[in-house]
């Protein structure tokens, strides 16, 4: 495939190679165990559904295919991050002195 829409996939490709490359700085980087949860999640998605749409681009055969996986990651990757920091919070990993509110201090593990 060659013109303009290999170019636009490339680029598309790219900017979620980045998006991905800032998930895993957000990673090291980060404070604590829930902003590094938070930075892992948000990058890591945006950037793995920008890669997927950018192959969409390149190779259009693998559409169907691709937007279902893209489907999946868009429900699974909030969720699990979810998961996590609530077993994080309920096994007393304390935040960073800066933080000013902790939304799951109320939560008593009730699974209603």
């Amino acid at each position: 495939m060659t013109g303009p829409l290999a170019l636009i996939g490339a680029l598309i490709v790219l900017a979620g190679a980045l998006f991905l490359f800032l998930g895993g700085l957000g990673l090291w980087r980060m404070p604590d165990t829930y902003n590094r949860i938070q930075a892992g999640t948000k990058a890591t998605t945006l950037g793995s559904l920008l890669v997927l749409l950018g192959v969409g681009v390149l190779v259009p055969g693998w559409a169907i295919k691709l937007l279902l996986v893209m489907l999946f990651l868009l429900f699974t990757n909030p969720l699990s991050s979810q998961v996590l920091a609530r077993a994080a919070h309920r096994s007393g990993i304390a935040p960073t002195p800066a933080t000013r509110a902790d939304a799951l201090a109320d939560d008593h593990g009730d699974l209603t």
